[in-house]
């Protein structure tokens, strides 16, 4: 079984913003498409009817799948050999086509949109962004309901708290490829003392040593969650509550900054003393510093999704889903664990690693940040996504109070 690395091997989550500001990030992609719509543009819906072409699966015995960098399991004498995905390849004689061409998720909306909206064939037949970015294409009817017949592994074996998002119900069109965490990070020693909730980062202690995540999608379930708000079904005022508690920390100097992943420097240097933050990253800092610690809050915390679609006009859809089960086996799942080091979606893989003859691969089965633990699941939540409508007036009041 592989090693864990020794750097991080997971996407970044929520790239630092850059100087450029479309369309579609200042409004949202989904509302500025329906904005484009009325100007000539064709209609961005794809209709149930138009979402398949001929599959060439059965003849054609090969896929293209579009990944983040560095979220894949890899050989540790040469990192370009992928040993699950190699052993997928030998056992089914299907030749994958590997690219690791998505840094961000809006920035790959952009490189694909222009293909689906206009009934195009993608030239990727399997793709794996995060799970609000998923909503947005499934409302759009990009994807393609997947054949849950050829895929005995993910009826089995997919985690229940992940089997139902408000976008996808019963996971229809998406499939976790990996998991993860919202929540707090701190430094122990640093500190003095333990946080428990969500308040706590308002603490006079932690003056202007507070970060919080700048993307919408990926800071607001949290801030909600410490108001006592069920995220499954958040309302606008919910939303507005959490601005207006933001606007007043960042006035009385509480929060530092608001960061994409580079938070981790802040807490690693101590200019940070505690922030929000992902699970499977605090994972890769305690490798170096134990005193870190990553907390999900009593009131609770966010639980997510980077899913494997299945866009529309894909030319191998059953060579897909061939691979999508493939990386629900608890044993494949457990490969990849072992290198990501976030919540596996597939809680059977913890017995694979239990088993295990190296120790600290074995270790990693008893990780909550891996396999949550009964106590910490029932915290858990998966966030309803924020719609079209919603996403341009919250994108113009949360991008103003951070910066963007």
């Amino acid at each position: 079984m592989p090693r864990t690395p020794l750097t991080p091997r997971t996407p970044p989550r929520n790239a630092p913003a850059s100087s450029r500001r479309s369309l579609l990030r200042a409004l949202g992609s989904t509302a500025a498409l329906g904005a484009l719509a009325g100007c000539g543009v064709p209609a961005a819906y794809v209709a149930a009817g138009d979402r398949s072409g001929p599959d060439r699966s059965a003849t054609d015995k090969r896929l293209t799948w579009s990944n983040w960098p560095l979220y894949i399991d890899t050989d540790d004498k040469n990192p370009n050999r992928r040993p699950t995905l190699e052993a997928f390849e030998k056992s089914t004689g299907i030749s994958v086509g590997y690219s690791e061409e998505i840094n961000d998720n809006d920035e790959f909306f952009g490189k694909i949109s222009p293909s689906l909206m206009n009934h195009q064939k993608p030239g990727r037949d399997l793709i794996v962004i995060s799970d609000w970015m998923c909503a947005r294409f499934v409302r759009l009817g990009w994807v393609q309901e997947m054949d849950r017949a050829r895929q005995p592994n993910v009826a089995k074996y997919l985690d229940p708290l992940l089997r139902s998002p408000a976008f996808d119900p019963g996971r229809k069109f998406t499939v976790p490829y990996q998991s993860g965490i919202t929540g707090i990070a701190y430094d122990r020693r640093r500190l003095g003392r333990d946080i428990h909730r969500v308040s706590d980062l308002w603490a006079s202690d932690l003056k202007g040593r507070v970060t919080l995540l700048s993307g919408l999608d990926e800071s607001f379930a949290l801030l909600m969650q410490g108001n006592g708000v069920d995220i499954r079904k958040w309302t606008a005022n919910d939303f507005h509550q959490v601005c207006d508690q933001v606007e007043k920390q960042v006035a009385r100097g509480q929060i530092r900054r608001f960061t994409g992943n580079d938070y981790t420097k802040d807490l690693v240097s101590g200019d940070v003393l505690a922030c929000q933050a992902y699970s499977g990253d605090v994972i890769q800092l305690q490798a170096d510093n134990p005193d870190i610690r990553f907390v999900v809050p009593e009131e609770g915390a966010e639980l997510w999704s980077d899913s494997l679609m299945i866009p529309d006009r894909a030319d191998h859809k059953a060579n897909a889903e061939r691979l999508i089960d493939y990386y629900c086996r608890p044993d494949v799942a457990a490969d990849l664990a072992a290198w990501v080091n976030y919540v596996c979606p597939v809680p059977a893989a913890k017995e694979v690693l239990a088993a295990s003859d190296d120790k600290e691969t074995a270790a990693l089965a008893e990780n909550p940040l891996t396999f949550p633990d009964a106590t910490m699941r029932r915290r858990l939540a998966i966030a309803r996504d924020i719609t079209s409508t919603e996403r341009v007036e919250f994108a113009r009041r949360w991008n103003k109070i951070v910066g963007l």
